[in-house]
């Protein structure tokens, strides 16, 4: 039997990152953690190249992907990992008879002041969860995040600029 990859192990509950954080502990962080701390996000959203901001994260190599695709307790990590950002973000996941979807959450006002915000860094965080979404066959997640994003973009243009829209759309597949 091989051994698990570090994201493997992380995303099972077994493993750290870089820091000797657990996922369960970074679950449980306050927004403010979330929105101070940077080096995080690379092992909740891992891609296959590398981070500038992260270097320590490990990649996500295929075989890493091929598991993420078929193990359901990973995937219901993922959707409970996703929860939590949409939550940061000011977002709520439920599903509907068509699948999932994304709907700005009551607390959307408050939560979005910290990160909805000309040249955010968190811009590019959504990109790389849409990334990950759509990398580890996930799309339904990935679009119905795409859409609620879509209807923020209609009426936030001066904050949200056409590139990271491009990003976003490209990202989610749309």
């Amino acid at each position: 039997m091989s051994q698990a990859s570090p994201i493997v192990a992380f995303y099972e509950g077994f493993g750290s990152d870089h820091r000797g954080r657990m996922l369960a502990d970074i679950l449980q962080w306050d927004d403010a953690h979330l929105e101070q701390i940077h080096d995080y996000v690379q092992w909740l959203f891992p891609l296959p190249a590398q981070s500038v901001f992260n270097r320590s994260a490990p990649l996500l190599s295929g075989d890493d992907i091929e598991a993420f695709k078929i193990q359901s307790d990973l995937r219901e990590r993922v959707e409970d990992v996703l929860d939590r950002m949409l939550d940061f973000y000011g977002f709520e996941r439920d599903d509907d008879e068509k699948g999932p979807v994304v709907r700005k959450s009551r607390d959307f006002q408050v939560r979005s002041r910290s990160w909805l915000t000309l040249r955010n860094h968190n811009y590019l965080r959504i990109t790389r969860i849409l990334q990950f979404l759509m990398l580890i066959n996930m799309e339904p997640l990935a679009r119905a995040f795409w859409r609620a994003l879509a209807e923020l973009c209609r009426y936030n243009r001066g904050v949200i600029g056409d590139t990271t829209v491009g990003y976003w759309m490209n990202a989610a597949g749309a």
